[in-house]
């Protein structure tokens, strides 16, 4: 009978240690200068149900899992540039950047309409534009994964302004 409850608590546990839900997603991703200089970055998100850690970029922190996390871009007053402090220490003109499924660019392009900053952002092939100064990139997570990135603060590209 003893034999047979160990048996039991031990597979239990077996379980229960496979139940727990982790994700680890790199951010790979390249800035682009005025210059046209490139330089990569690596800005990602990791979590671990048994530590319970989080992990935003390099740094990894003992917390619970956040429902979602804001990365900020502000656009330079001049609107010549851009600068989100998690990705660089100043400012940039562009970026492409991975995390997870999802592909997030910026990018100048000339447009027929004025465009704040000239700049478009996409977000897995889908463009919008600033509609003020300062815009973020929402990452919302599950125990297991990332389950959806939304852009705050944009507006859709209807066709418009090309």
């Amino acid at each position: 009978m003893k034999i047979s409850k160990l048996i039991l608590l031990l597979a239990g546990s077996l379980v229960c240690h496979q139940a727990l839900a982790d994700f680890s997603y790199s951010g790979e991703g390249k800035l682009t200068y005025p210059t046209g200089v490139e330089k990569p970055f690596q800005f990602g998100f990791a979590w671990q149900q048994q530590t319970n850690t989080f992990q935003i970029g390099s740094k990894g922190y003992e917390m619970p899992l956040p429902e979602s996390y804001s990365i900020a871009i502000t656009l330079s007053k001049d609107e010549q540039q851009v600068w989100v402090q998690e990705f660089n220490n100043g400012f940039f003109e562009g970026f492409s950047w991975q995390i997870g499924d999802n592909l997030i660019t910026l990018e100048k392009r000339q447009f027929t309409e004025p465009v704040k900053g000239d700049y478009v952002i996409s977000l897995n092939n889908r463009n919008y534009f600033f509609a003020r100064n300062n815009i973020s990139i929402v990452v919302k997570f599950a125990a297991d994964k990332i389950t959806s990135v939304v852009i705050d603060g944009v507006t859709k590209d209807m066709g418009t302004k090309q």
